[in-house]
């Protein structure tokens, strides 16, 4: 996931759906893109899971899946965790 969320415009996209659901449009007019461009990375995040569309009349609505993300945060939290359990322990290492 945060390498899915490294790339700068599909993490603004991810950031403008968490406010609700929008069109392509609405994305392209929010963040400045191209289209083509907009359409590939939520192509992408559709295929992970991220978000999901759903047609409505002419439009297809965006919409971000908050249980994509909480399994994220979660995940990252864990790591967290185990980083600051461990942050003092160092690995031994024999002598060559």
């Amino acid at each position: 996931m945060t390498r899915l969320l490294g790339d700068p415009l599909r993490a603004r996209l991810v950031q403008i759906l968490a406010d609700g659901p929008a069109t392509t449009s609405d994305l392209v007019a929010d963040t400045g893109a191209k289209q083509p461009n907009v359409s590939g990375h939520l192509k992408l995040l559709r295929e992970t899971g991220v978000v999901s569309a759903e047609p409505r009349g002419r439009f297809t609505y965006y919409r971000l899946n908050p249980a994509a993300l909480q399994g994220a945060a979660l995940h990252l939290a864990d790591l967290a965790a185990r980083a600051r359990a461990n942050a003092d322990r160092f690995r031994a290492h024999e002598s060559r």
